[in-house]
């Protein structure tokens, strides 16, 4: 199959009505041209990560995508380093879809590019810019999730976080390793399963995250999630919440002239956690949970914040996309906007060569073959995918101080919007529910609710109505409930 002739598949399925999304009951178009991939709407089939049908007792999935010496890179990923069968994967202009010779079967999710060295790192293997490929042997058994720029020998080394909390640096032209940290020791995880996800360095800092989540973190029982950052000298716990994703400008001297903010997601039982990075200094938002079933430890592979247009970022965070900006004015965070709910397991995404590719994380042994694969489209569809919808508390069952203030909120890019109010004191308290409609930090009271001791409060906010943020303050003491759900 040629260049053209791929082109003209796609156009076809654009006129059609496939390729831009199908109406909910449309029959979904095989498209095939003599000796050309079969193409059924967004996906092709031929272009399928799968392990072997036997001896695969997990999961098969894409974890990162690399646009690189003029092909797209894929790393597979199974879980515990169980089955065979996957790898290091090379998709052509024209479609053709390999298995590289280098490739190792395990757990990789991790990507990155070391502009000094002109190489890309994924998985355990450094591809320079004509398309060589080396492995780094040491890491090849280790459960890879993050590569991130070296604090102190950024155009020698760069670092590698495995899934188990092991910090090691790699010299980009010996490839050789070397263990720095045992996170699980430095970080203080006691009696729980460690489960570390992104690393990102920015502002003088490696931040890391261990987004460790099961029934006890629910209840209150145990702690073991992790955000924590490292100088260079010492670490420091941020939260000991899970977080699963740390991410900026991959160009950090790019970057530079815009302060290179440093984002991270996590969550709590309460809402999805936002922290942002601007100046040296910590800010703190929620946003509303798009679906329940990325809340534990296993099931969040692996929400991303990405550069996927230039200086235009989207972030993927429980089940809702959203239009992330890249630049953060004044230490304010303003304009992150809900594009679409979706159900998809999303890995990684890239553009390259004019289409959105989304990864996938379809199906484990437990359906059959384990098997996964990609998704070919335009950023603008992704609109088409769900309307925004999600919910969230400021407060869960939480001991609450007079005068004490939430954390802010996200607000805008939902239709419909109700809070719910509960307080345990034996006292009235009063919640004053404040917005900034301007996203600069500067809050106005839009009303407040008076709550009788154990009572309930709800109120709907008028249709459309919608600010950057909402908070809540309480005037007394009590024990604290406050939710809001939108759709």
């Amino acid at each position: 199959m040629n260049s053209p002739r791929f082109f003209l598949c796609l156009s076809v399925l654009t006129l059609t009505g496939f390729a831009a999304g199908a109406a909910p009951g449309d029959e979904p178009e095989v498209v095939r041209f003599g000796d050309s991939p079969a193409q059924v709407g967004h996906v092709f089939p031929h272009m399928t990560v799968m392990a072997d049908g036997v001896g695969s007792d997990s999961e098969t999935g894409i974890g990162a995508l690399i646009p690189w010496a003029n092909r797209l890179w894929a790393v597979g990923y199974v879980a515990h380093i169980q089955g065979s069968g996957i790898g290091l994967y090379e998709i052509g202009e024209d479609m053709s879809f390999r298995k590289h010779p280098a490739s190792v079967t395990g757990t990789f999710a991790n990507r990155m590019v070391h502009w000094e060295s002109e190489q890309v790192f994924i998985g355990p293997h450094a591809i320079d810019s004509e398309g060589n490929v080396r492995t780094i042997e040491a890491l090849a058994n280790h459960r890879l999730t993050a590569t991130a720029r070296h604090l102190l020998a950024p155009a020698e080394k760069v670092y590698f976080l495995t899934m188990e909390g092991l910090l090691f640096e790699v010299d980009v032209k010996t490839l050789e390793a070397t263990q720095l940290f045992d996170l699980v020791k430095e970080l203080k995880i006691v009696g729980a399963k460690e489960h570390f996800k992104g690393a990102f360095t920015a502002q003088g800092r490696l931040v890391v995250a261990n987004n460790t989540y099961e029934e006890p973190e629910f209840l209150g029982e145990r702690s073991a999630g992790r955000l924590a950052e490292y100088d260079g000298q010492g670490w420091t716990i941020l939260e000991e919440n899970p977080f699963v994703e740390v991410s900026g400008k991959q160009n950090p001297r790019v970057g530079a002239k815009y302060g290179n903010p440093l984002y991270a997601v996590g969550w709590d039982r309460a809402s999805v956690i936002f922290r942002v990075l601007v100046g040296g200094e910590w800010s703190r938002y929620r946003l509303p949970r798009g679906s329940h079933s990325w809340s534990h430890s296993w099931n969040t592979e692996w929400m991303r914040v990405r550069e996927v247009q230039t200086e235009r970022y989207l972030m993927d965070a429980f089940g809702l996309f959203y239009d992330l900006p890249a630049l953060v004015y004044g230490g304010k965070v303003w304009g992150i906007r809900p594009v679409s709910s979706h159900m998809r397991i999303v890995p990684d995404f890239v553009h390259w060569r004019g289409l959105l590719v989304l990864a996938g994380d379809q199906t484990d042994n437990a359906v059959g073959q384990p098997q996964s694969g990609f998704w070919f489209g335009d950023l603008d569809e992704l609109t088409r995918f769900g309307k925004p919808a999600g919910w969230g508390a400021l407060w869960w069952n939480d001991p609450v101080e007079a005068g004490e203030t939430s954390d802010p909120f996200l607000m805008t890019g939902f239709d419909k919007k109700v809070v719910h109010f509960t307080q345990g004191s034996d006292a009235d308290v009063t919640f004053a529910v404040e917005v900034d409609f301007l996203g600069d930090g500067t809050w106005r009271t839009y009303r407040s609710f008076t709550v009788a001791p154990g009572g309930y409060v709800h109120h709907e906010f008028p249709s459309a109505y919608s600010a950057h943020w909402v908070r809540v303050r309480a005037d007394q003491a009590c024990q604290a409930s406050v939710q809001l759900f939108y759709n």
